[in-house]
């Protein structure tokens, strides 16, 4: 939301202008650090409807592509000797989303105030995550700014898209099975218990299926209610199990060991790995640290854990690939190539490969899913619907012809 404010400046000069900010005290305070002694400052604390759902929703936040755009924005902005807070005032001012414009802004004034840019991109762990912070750090320590950015961009793009194939490649079997079990409960709880009672009206003996389906469909009809509301208190039990450390792991370890798919999230994650591990050491940071924050950053328990032991075995000497090699969640190729990269002192360039090969095994497996799930998708409904339908028909059929 915006607020107009009067102000007088260092020399008792008065000015005036508007501010983007959260709340009232969060715009007085970005004044006050650019120096400004406030006279006067007005504006709505609630905003437009949409600003209110853009600060406490999902529209609120910034996706992969947003981040990336930035990202190149920045490094662009850095190599044409734009200085850092004359960058972040710019981007504030074009950012379409006010989220986004609101942090930016708190970031210029940071910046103002003396602040180092990792420190203040820091303070918004929602939008800039550790990697994303240390990446940065290790940039100014470097000064290599415009480079870290392009490395920043270009890594979010490819995590980006990895990500962004994987899930939606499920969009489409998930949007059938739902509309599948919407129609079969919509046929089990009205159509079925018209047709039952035509059927028990005949007086024939029915098939042991058919009576099966006239059960099932009274049950529903009977406690399908109660059958929703365990299901939904389930699930929410059950999310908020997951959301624990072990139940987090629980489900990690469940996700991996499912056929085919646990091996499509390993090599996902074995690639966000190598990924990360490649830019962070190209960019100087220390194996350890870089570790560390792969671990943060991975986005699954599994290989978090393994990752933070790593880190203590690696602080008291031993070395990475032999650390590695104790899990069974670590290929022996993976392993092999790390040690190759230890012995001959090119760890960036090994895990920039194992990146390149995971990446692609992720999308050729994702290729090969979508294209096997269609098909056993239609051969799923076919035969439930095909059934569902034999049930109900046949009896009447048989009615008719004896008629």
């Amino acid at each position: 939301m915006e607020f107009k404010y009067e102000a007088l400046d260092n020399q008792g000069k008065a000015t005036a202008g508007v501010i983007a900010a959260a709340t009232q005290d969060t715009a007085i305070a970005s004044l006050q650090r650019r120096g400004l002694t406030i006279t006067s400052i007005s504006g709505s604390e609630g905003g437009s409807l949409l600003e209110r759902l853009q600060k406490v929703s999902f529209l609120g936040g910034v996706s992969g592509r947003e981040l990336t755009l930035l990202s190149r924005q920045i490094a662009t902005l850095f190599e044409a000797q734009v200085s850092a807070l004359r960058i972040f005032r710019l981007l504030a001012e074009q950012a379409q989303k006010p989220y986004l414009r609101e942090t930016l802004t708190i970031v210029a004034d940071d910046l103002q105030g003396g602040t180092s840019i990792s420190k203040s991109l820091e303070k918004h762990p929602k939008i800039f995550s550790h990697f994303y912070v240390n990446m940065v750090k290790a940039g100014e320590e470097s000064g290599k700014l415009d480079q870290t950015f392009l490395f920043l961009a270009d890594y979010i793009e490819r995590s980006y898209e990895l990500t962004s194939k994987a899930r939606n490649a499920l969009i489409y079997p998930s949007f059938i099975l739902v509309t599948f079990v919407a129609v079969m409960t919509l046929m089990l709880t009205v159509v079925i218990p018209k047709i039952g009672d035509i059927l028990s009206d005949s007086g024939q003996k029915l098939p042991f299926y058919t009576q099966a389906i006239l059960n099932l469909s009274g049950f529903l009809v009977d406690y399908g209610i109660f059958l929703l509301i365990a299901a939904v208190v389930g699930i929410y039990f059950l999310f908020r199990y997951a959301q624990s450390g072990q139940g987090s792991l629980a489900v990690s370890r469940f996700k991996l060991s499912v056929p085919y798919i646990g091996s499509l999230y390993q090599k996902l994650y074995l690639a966000r790995i190598a990924d990360n591990m490649h830019v962070m050491l190209t960019s100087g940071i220390a194996a350890v640290r870089a570790l560390e924050i792969s671990a943060d950053v991975v986005g699954d328990a599994t290989y978090e854990a393994l990752l933070r032991e790593a880190v203590e075995e690696v602080k008291s000497g031993t070395a990475l690939s032999q650390s590695l090699a104790r899990h069974g969640e670590m290929p022996p190729i993976f392993v092999q190539m790390l040690k190759i990269g230890e012995e001959t002192g090119e760890m960036g360039n090994i895990l920039e490969r194992l990146a390149k090969f995971y990446n692609r095994e992720v999308t050729a497996a994702v290729d090969t899913l979508v294209s096997m799930i269609e098909p056993a998708l239609i051969v799923v409904l076919a035969l439930g619907v095909g059934f569902l339908l034999a049930a109900v028909l046949m009896p009447i059929y048989n009615t008719a012809s004896a008629l």
